[in-house]
């Protein structure tokens, strides 16, 4: 998976002056930097999911083309 980059020196700094303790602050960056690494990007899911798509468009087809054999069996049983 990609990975979300940020500026956590700068993240820290803000803490600090915010009134954070160093060690609170840097905690807290490397708490959110390790929640990040667990996310997906866009770019992730679309190269994942574009196999799918790929999938659901050849069965499309196929149950269109199974959907149009039946209406025909059906339609020479009557005709």
């Amino acid at each position: 998976m990609a990975t979300v980059t940020f500026d956590t020196l700068k993240l820290v700094e803000k803490l600090k002056t915010a009134g954070f303790a160093p060690e609170q602050a840097e905690a807290v960056v490397r708490a959110i930097a390790d929640a990040q690494d667990e996310l997906a990007t866009k770019a992730y899911l679309d190269a994942a999911l574009a196999p799918l798509k790929t999938d659901l468009a050849i069965l499309k087809w196929m149950m269109g083309i199974l959907l149009a054999g039946v209406i025909s069996l059906v339609m020479k049983s009557f005709f």
